[in-house]
């Protein structure tokens, strides 16, 4: 049956598209946006069915690759959390490839095989993050995406290489520190399987290999998801990157990081035993709120819209952080809920700044003025909604997100 192959088929189809792009693009150029799209569509209509299929049959499915159990193989595990984020992540993915077409031909014209092949290695790292249930093949899977996610930053404005140099440099620290916390667990409980360590993690949470590794995985996933402080590297690299890399790695490359560092904490270690250790979700929920401050404060202050975007971003990242450290279901809900909510709502907002460049030459707030309402009146209209579904006023998106945070 299809379903029971749905873990292994998503990532099979960015490995497969991956490699056509670049080889049928030496042949035909021209193709290769329309490869990426029909790539991506059918990874997000797999998605689809498997998230249908989880709902229909309340089964989790656990794929076995080459037929070897954990925790001597590899597993994918597709429940119905990880059904739900890959869903989120192909359909925003493919919603931007959509309209994506102009705004890549304006800005890196010569670079159009590159780019989508290098995408499609980014989004076969963000489904494999999701879906492993292998601690040291999640970090693999976090390099592939990394990797990808610094070259398609460095294609875009003068200071683009830049930012993404710096993001490497800061990415790399944060994928170091959660590779050596995942080295001290396997010295103490002798696995890399999410599912058999949970069960081992009771007899020996009191080791201080286990409190050290918790501590450097959440410091590490928490530079990839730009947990207030560790979000340095966010601001210039969804400012200066192409418009088309902004609006498809900022509603999902720190979602992915959320989601993982939501695994950790409430699947892996589990509330009880992480705080019977450390205070942490204490910890990551006052970061998580002055991050939503700071973020919120920076924003207010910049004239460049998509840099006011990624401050903006460092601010939903804290509501999604909060959602977790509220360690109850509501909290639980609001967070995933914002990881849907916000992935929609940046990726609408980063497309309006990628068209206003493309059809002003620029996105500066303090050149825009009420003619751009009667020139771009579908244009607005979609940033207005977005605008007010990021605020939280129902009955848009946003709001329910946030109702369900102040419920938890």
């Amino acid at each position: 049956m299809i379903g029971s192959e749905i873990p292994a088929l998503i990532p099979i189809t960015f490995i497969l598209f991956a490699i056509l792009i670049p080889v049928i693009g030496l042949w035909k150029r021209k193709v290769t946006w329309h490869l990426a799209l029909l790539g991506s569509g059918i990874a997000t209509a797999l998605s689809g069915y498997g998230l249908m299929h989880i709902i229909q049959t309340g089964e989790t499915i656990r794929y076995f690759f080459g037929g070897w159990a954990p925790p001597i193989g590899i597993e994918f595990v597709y429940d119905g959390l990880a059904a739900f984020i890959v869903l989120v992540i192909n359909a925003i993915a493919f919603l931007v490839l959509i309209h994506s077409k102009k705004i890549s031909q304006n800005e890196f014209p010569g670079k159009l095989t590159g780019y989508y092949a290098v995408t499609m290695l980014m989004m076969l790292g963000f489904n494999g993050m999701v879906l492993t249930g292998d601690l040291f093949n999640l970090y693999v899977f976090l390099e592939i995406s990394s990797l990808s996610s610094y070259a398609l930053i460095a294609i875009g404005e003068k200071r683009a290489p830049y930012a993404a140099f710096r993001y490497l440099i800061i990415g790399t620290v944060g994928g170091s520190l959660y590779l050596l916390g995942v080295g001290f667990l396997y010295t103490v409980t002798g696995t890399l399987n999410i599912i058999d360590m949970h069960a081992m993690l009771p007899q020996v949470i009191g080791h201080s290999s286990v409190i050290a590794a918790l501590i450097l995985m959440i410091i590490g996933i928490g530079v990839k998801a730009a947990l207030f402080p560790l979000h340095g590297w966010l601001p210039d690299s969804y400012t200066y990157a192409s418009s088309t890399s902004s609006a498809i790695i900022a509603p999902i490359g720190t979602k992915v990081a959320a989601y993982i560092l939501i695994r950790v904490v409430l699947f892996l270690f589990g509330v009880e035993l992480v705080d019977a250790v450390l205070p942490v979700t204490t910890i990551i929920g006052i970061f998580a709120g002055i991050g939503i401050l700071y973020g919120s404060i920076m924003a207010i202050a910049q004239s460049e819209l998509k840099k006011m975007l990624a401050y903006s971003s460092v601010s939903q990242i804290g509501y999604i952080i909060m959602g977790l450290s509220l360690a109850n279901p509501f909290g639980f809900i609001g967070a995933i809920l914002h990881v849907l909510n916000h992935a929609l709502m940046k990726a609408l907002l980063f497309l309006v700044s990628g068209s206003m460049r493309l059809k002003e030459g620029h996105s500066l707030i303090t050149k825009f003025d009420n003619s751009y309402r009667k020139k771009y009146p579908w244009t607005m209209a979609a940033f207005t909604t977005a605008a007010i579904s990021l605020v939280g006023l129902p009955p848009l998106a946003g709001f329910f997100s946030k109702w369900y945070l102040a419920l938890g």
